[in-house]
């Protein structure tokens, strides 16, 4: 299995590091990607690319962090080069669920991410909250560029997932679609081809059910790979053999 999106620079799993890489392999995890989120993020998810081989990090500010944290296209490219183990660009894109950034801000921003995607191609993971509308006509502005797309903790609607499926974009599901109330989302993701799909813990937020309202780590990934299986109707094993094989393809093609 592949977390393909975790915050290792979050506590309580920063300071548990060994522990947390430890029962990850324990599960079966192969890759970790910690995702940046700030400019200090980044500056500690360096150190922690150093920890273990499976790790595995992105360059990037988080729409929330957008007004506090100034980086253009050009420092994004700088960074990403200059380390093998950084693969990704983001977490980027647009929150107007809780606008804690200038809404013209996360836009600016956005861009900047998107112009370094494709200087570089390589994978965009966005985030978007009540934001469907302005995202996709965003990203419809560079539909000829050929972006590299990963919607992560995907929580949209359908209609919004049919669009970018004409994008080819991946949608990564969080321990959300194993909520009970989360019915419609399950639905999309019956809807989406296997081939778009990829798993994450977005951890330490988001714990799957079982663990639902503790400290999500990566190992939990394992519950929400059973979920999606059973959405999908198929076996776990073949859907983490599928998902894996989307991450790899995504980011190492």
């Amino acid at each position: 299995m592949i977390d393909s999106h975790c915050h290792l620079d979050h506590e309580p799993l920063f300071s548990d590091l060994e522990n947390i890489i430890k029962r990850s392999k324990e599960v079966g995890i192969e890759k970790l990607l910690t995702i940046s989120t700030s400019l200090e993020s980044f500056s500690k998810i360096k150190n922690i690319l150093t920890k273990d081989k499976i790790i595995y990090g992105t360059i990037g500010i988080h729409p929330h962090e957008s007004s506090k944290n100034s980086i253009d296209s050009k420092e994004i490219v700088k960074n990403l080069t200059e380390n093998e183990k950084v693969i990704g660009i983001g977490e980027t894109g647009l929150d107007f669920y809780y606008d804690n950034s200038d809404r013209n801000i996360q836009i600016s921003s956005f861009r900047e991410h998107i112009d370094a995607s494709i200087e570089t191609n390589s994978p965009l993971i966005i985030h978007s909250r009540n934001a469907e509308e302005e995202t996709f006509e965003i990203l419809n502005e560079y539909k000829n560029k050929n972006l590299k797309i990963l919607m992560h903790c995907f929580t949209g609607s359908l209609g919004f997932a049919k669009k970018l499926l004409d994008f080819n974009s991946y949608f990564s599901a969080s321990g959300i679609i194993t909520f009970k109330n989360s019915l419609d989302l399950q639905n999309t993701f019956k809807s989406i081809p296997l081939e778009n799909l990829l798993i994450e813990t977005d951890s330490p937020f988001l714990a799957p059910v079982p663990n639902r309202g503790k400290k999500n780590e990566p190992s939990f990934i394992s519950f929400t790979a059973s979920k999606l299986a059973e959405i999908k109707l198929i076996e776990k094993s073949k859907l983490v053999k599928i998902t894996t094989n989307n991450f790899n393809k995504l980011f190492f093609n």
